[in-house]
C-alpha cells in the first residue's frame, strides 16, 4: 500500500473511533512499508535495541530485506511470534518483578500494532488516564491531583494483584472486538498474548496476562482498564452532588454578631468611651473566633465530590464526603474489578484519611491546613484578613526513597548524617568528564522526578552533600590525590564546580557539576505537540532508512551487496584504536551506521582498519 493512501486511511481512524463505529480493513494497513519503517525508527533508539530475545538476535545487523521478509509473513498470515525471554528485575520494595523480553522481530511487529491501536483508542481514552500515552506522564497525573483535589477528605487506595500477569485473554479480545471488525488483525494480537515465555530455557504457556516489557503491552493494559475509567466517570456523574457547600451555621452566627458589634461601635452621642472600648474588644474576640471557624460545612450531606486518576494499573480515588461514602466507593470498585476477572489485594488496599496521606507514583500525597492568615487588599475593598484554604494537597518526597537511591548508587551511608561519601571503584578507569556526567545524570534525574514536591530541596539536601562528597572521592581516587586538592581544582570563583577537559586542538571546555539550586519546576504539559504536526513529523522519511535504501556502505562504498545497520553500543566495546573509530565516535549520538555485511562482520571482529574518503567527508560534515 502506498504511503499516501495509508496516511489517508489512518487519518480517518480517530474520527471513526469517536463515532463508535467498528473499524475494518486494518490488516491491509500492514502492507504499508512506511508504517514499518516508522516502527523501526521508534524502537531502534531504545536502550534495549542491543538486548537479545529468546532467539539471541538484536537490532544490530537489521537490513531492508529482513524487514521485507517480516512484512511478507505478517501479510500472508505465516508470521508466528516467539516466546518471550523472562527475566526478573528488582522492585523498590526489594521484591522481583517479571519482565518479558520479546525478539527483535516481535518488537517490530508489536510496534506496528501499537501504532494502529493508538490511532483507534487515543481519541476515546479518558482524560483521567495518564499512563503510557502521548503528552502524558507521571507528572501530569500528579499535577492534576495537586491542582484539582483540594478539599479531599478520604483516599481510596486500590491495588490489583499482578495486573499484567492476570489480564484475561478472552475479556481482552472481547473488548478489542467492540472497536475492531478485522479478524486477521485480532488474530495477530491474540497470537502475541498466547506466545508463551521462556524461563531458564523452559517453555511455559500463557493462559492469561500480557508480558511487562512487550511493546504492545502498555496500550493493551490501557484498553483493558478503560472500562474502569468509564465506570468511574459514570459513578462521578451520578454521585457528585451540589454546586457548593452550605454555610457553617456557627460561622454565620459569628458573622451576624460581628456585624451588630460593628454597627454599634459607630461614634454617636449615645456611645460612651467605655462602651466603645467594650465593643472593640468584643469585635477583636469575634474576629479571632471567626478565623478559627470553618466558613462552610465540610460534612454537608448535600455536597459530594469524587476524584479519580489512573496511571497504568496504579489508580487513586479521592472522596469529599464522609467515610461511609469512601467505603461504598471501595466496595463498588472491588466488585467492578472482579467483573474484569481481576482481584484486589486487600493487604495493600483500603480507605486512608487524607491527612495521613498515601503513596502514589512514588510521592507521598496528603492534605494539610496551614494555620496562617494573610492580609488581602484590592482596589475596591478595604484590607481584610483571610486564612489559608483547608485540606490543600501536598506532594512530598518519601525519605525511604531517598535512602534507597543513595544505597543503590553507592554514595555512602545517608543514615550516618555525615559528608563522608564513598568512592566508586567501577568508575576509576573512566575519564573525569564521564565520571562527572554520570553523577550529574543520576542526581538530576532523581531530583527532576520529585521536582513537584514542596520539600524536594529540603529532603535531597543531605543526598546532594553525600553525592558531591562521593564525586570528590572518586575523582581523588582516579588521580591519586586528596579530596581537598580536587575540590580546589574544580571550584570556580562563582562557587560552582566545573570539570575541565581539552580537545585535540588544546581548547579547554568546562562542564558544570549539577546541584539542587539548578533545579527548575517542570511544566508537565510542555511535551504536548499538536497532533497533526506530530503525525507529519513521524511520517517523514528518515535518514537511516534512505541510506539503507541507497544500498551504499558508509565504510567501503560498496553498492553491490546488502547493507545492514550497525548499532553502536559504546566506545569501550571496541578495543583497537584505528581511523574508523573516529567515525564511530562522530556517529555516537546517532547510534546507527549503515555498513555492508562484510564491513559489519569485520567491525565486530576488530579487522576494520580503513575507509574511503566519502566516509571521512561524511564524518567531518557531522562534526562541523
Amino acid at each position: 500500500m502506498r504511503a499516501e493512501i495509508a496516511m489517508k486511511r489512518i487519518g480517518v481512524i480517530p474520527g471513526l473511533s469517536k463515532s463508535e463505529k467498528r473499524l475494518n480493513g486494518l490488516s491491509r494497513l500492514l502492507t504499508c512499508r512506511d508504517l514499518w519503517y516508522r516502527a523501526y525508527e521508534r524502537i531502534a533508539p531504545n536502550l534495549g535495541a542491543t538486548t537479545a530475545g529468546a532467539d539471541g538476535q538484536t537490532l544490530d545487523g537489521v537490513s531492508l530485506p529482513w524487514i521485507e521478509d517480516i512484512i511478507s509473513k505478517v501479510v500472508t498470515g505465516a508470521y508466528q511470534p516467539t516466546a518471550v525471554r523472562r527475566v526478573y528485575i528488582p522492585k523498590p520494595n526489594g521484591k522481583l518483578r517479571p519482565l518479558g523480553i520479546p525478539t527483535v522481530a516481535d518488537r517490530l511487529v508489536q510496534e506496528v500494532i501499537r501504532t494502529i491501536l493508538e490511532e483507534i483508542y487515543e481519541p476515546v481514552f479518558s482524560r483521567h488516564s495518564h499512563g503510557f500515552r502521548p503528552g502524558r506522564s507521571c507528572h501530569t497525573a500528579l499535577t492534576h491531583i495537586q491542582k484539582v483535589w483540594s478539599g479531599v477528605k478520604w483516599f481510596v487506595e486500590v491495588d490489583i494483584k499482578g495486573f499484567f500477569d492476570n489480564i484475561d485473554h478472552e475479556t481482552m479480545m472481547a473488548l478489542l472486538s467492540r472497536k475492531i471488525d478485522d479478524k486477521r488483525f485480532l488474530r495477530l494480537i491474540k497470537s502475541f498474548l498466547t506466545a508463551g515465555y521462556l524461563e531458564d530455557w523452559k517453555f511455559h504457556d500463557t493462559f492469561s496476562g500480557t508480558p511487562q516489557g512487550g511493546v504492545v503491552s502498555p496500550i493493551l493494559a490501557n484498553i483493558y482498564l478503560h472500562e474502569l475509567d468509564k465506570f468511574m466517570e459514570k459513578w462521578m456523574k451520578e454521585h457528585d452532588k451540589g454546586t457548593k457547600r452550605a454555610v457553617n451555621p456557627e460561622y454565620h452566627r459569628i458573622a451576624l454578631a460581628l456585624d451588630r458589634c460593628r454597627r454599634g461601635s459607630l461614634r454617636t452621642e449615645a456611645v460612651t468611651e467605655e462602651k466603645l472600648a467594650t465593643l472593640q474588644a468584643r469585635i477583636a474576640s469575634l474576629k479571632a473566633e471567626q478565623l478559627a471557624t470553618p466558613s462552610t460545612d465540610h460534612m454537608d450531606p448535600e455536597y459530594r465530590r469524587y476524584r479519580y486518576v489512573r496511571y497504568a494499573d496504579d489508580f487513586l480515588v479521592g472522596v469529599i464526603g464522609p467515610k461511609r461514602d469512601a467505603e461504598g466507593m471501595m466496595s463498588a470498585i472491588r466488585d467492578f474489578v472482579r467483573s474484569l476477572k481481576l482481584e484486589v489485594s486487600e493487604e495493600k488496599s483500603g480507605v486512608r484519611h487524607a491527612n495521613d496521606g498515601t503513596r502514589f507514583l512514588g510521592y507521598d500525597v496528603l492534605t494539610y491546613t496551614a494555620e496562617t492568615t494573610r492580609w488581602i487588599s484590592t482596589s475596591r475593598t478595604v484590607p481584610y484578613k483571610r486564612r489559608s484554604a483547608a485540606d490543600r494537597i501536598a506532594l512530598s518526597v518519601p525519605m525511604e526513597r531517598v535512602r534507597q537511591f543513595c544505597t543503590a548508587k553507592r554514595y555512602g551511608n545517608i543514615e550516618a548524617n555525615c559528608l563522608d561519601g564513598k568512592h566508586r571503584n567501577g568508575m576509576l578507569h573512566s575519564s573525569k568528564v564521564e565520571i562527572a556526567t554520570q553523577y550529574n545524570a543520576e542526581l538530576r534525574g532523581f531530583a527532576q522526578y520529585y521536582a513537584l514536591a514542596w520539600n524536594v530541596k529540603k529532603r535531597l539536601a543531605m543526598l546532594q552533600c553525600i553525592q558531591r562528597s562521593s564525586l570528590l572521592a572518586t575523582l581523588a581516587g582516579k588521580h591519586r590525590t586528596t579530596r581537598k586538592a580536587i575540590k580546589c581544582q574544580i571550584t570556580a570563583p562563582d562557587g560552582e564546580w566545573y570539570v575541565t577537559t581539552s580537545d585535540k586542538e588544546g581548547n579547554a571546555h568546562r562542564m558544570k557539576v549539577w546541584k539542587l539550586s539548578h533545579l527548575a519546576k517542570p511544566n508537565p504539559y510542555d511535551a504536548r505537540l499538536d497532533r497533526t504536526l506530530k503525525s507529519n513529523l513521524s511520517w517523514s522519511r528518515t535518514d537511516i532508512i534512505d541510506r539503507l535504501a541507497a544500498k551504499t556502505c558508509s565504510n567501503c562504498g560498496n553498492t553491490d551487496t546488502v547493507v545492514v545497520v550497525h548499532h553502536v553500543r559504546k566506545l569501550a566495546d571496541h578495543k583497537k584504536k584505528h581511523e574508523f573509530m573516529e567515525y564511530i565516535k562522530a556517529a555516537r549520538t546517532r547510534k546507527r551506521i549503515p555498513l555492508c555485511k562484510d564491513c559489519h562482520d569485520d567491525l565486530h571482529a576488530g579487522r576494520l582498519r580503513d575507509y574511503r574518503n566519502r566516509a571521512k567527508k561524511e564524518v567531518e560534515s557531522r562534526v562541523h
